[in-house]
């Protein structure tokens, strides 16, 4: 921290209070709080299972924005969840190394379409060869009907903080 930003801060006891957390903002607070944890998790576990395919769980992500159809790389990256700058960088290693290749775009002649080849569909299989005995696993120890109710929360979340949805105050 600079001097210049130290100066800027006021004591502690002049900070403003925050609002008190409804019942509702602890628990989603909560839930933000075991979501990093748990990304954190399942981000291990993916780079774990993402050497089955000899591929990482970067390009194990930006392979399975590609996996039904081609995709430009913005595409990949909303889907996916990723810049466009990070989906390109991968998207290029995933090229050069014959997982992926580069297709025209008969909407647009500038953004090309990215397409897994044959060598990324079976780093994708070896991957899953692995992938569905742990997930199953996991599931059976946590239960279908919980595992649908926490799915149709979390895409309600989603939705709800998606860009355009204005935020209740």
């Amino acid at each position: 921290m600079t001097r210049r930003t130290a100066k800027s801060i006021p004591a502690r006891d002049r900070w403003p209070a925050p609002e008190p957390h409804s019942e509702g903002g602890r628990l989603l607070t909560e839930i933000i709080l075991t979501t990093f944890r748990l990304n954190a998790r399942l981000l291990d576990v993916a780079q774990e299972l993402a050497a089955h395919g000899d591929i990482t769980a970067a390009w194990w992500q930006v392979l399975g924005g590609v996996l039904d159809q081609p995709r430009t790389v913005s595409d990949i990256g909303r889907r996916m969840g990723l810049t466009r700058q990070a989906v390109q960088r991968i998207a290029d290693v995933l090229v050069d190394r014959g997982l992926a290749a580069y297709e025209a775009n008969p909407s647009h002649r500038r953004a090309s379409l990215v397409a897994c080849t044959e060598a990324g569909y079976w780093a994708i299989r070896r991957i899953a060869i692995a992938q569905h005995p742990w997930a199953n696993g996991v599931a059976a120890r946590v239960g279908a009907r919980d595992l649908a109710r926490t799915l149709a929360t979390m895409q309600q979340l989603l939705a709800a903080l998606e860009p355009g949805v204005t935020s209740a105050t």
